[in-house]
């Protein structure tokens, strides 16, 4: 699988997604905290597909172009 989403944005969206699900347990304990599987899911995966779809790549922004660059 191609690989997206690079270090910073990776950590930023594991920590927003496991706050968000924090929501189901802590504090409102509302429903909508289920959203947080979204960013947690692709900062796993490190791919995001919204990203594929407009193009952008935050992943090894100095190499040398490859899609497929596993340094990721």
């Amino acid at each position: 699988m191609l690989k997206n989403v690079g270090s910073f944005d990776r950590a930023a969206r594991i920590a927003l997604g496991i706050g968000l699900l924090s929501l189901v347990f802590i504090g409102p304990q509302t429903w909508w905290g289920l959203v947080g599987l979204v960013p947690l899911i692709t900062g796993l995966a490190r791919f995001c597909p919204a990203y594929g779809i407009v193009g952008v790549n935050t992943c090894g922004l100095g190499s040398s172009g490859s899609d497929r660059d596993t340094s990721c």
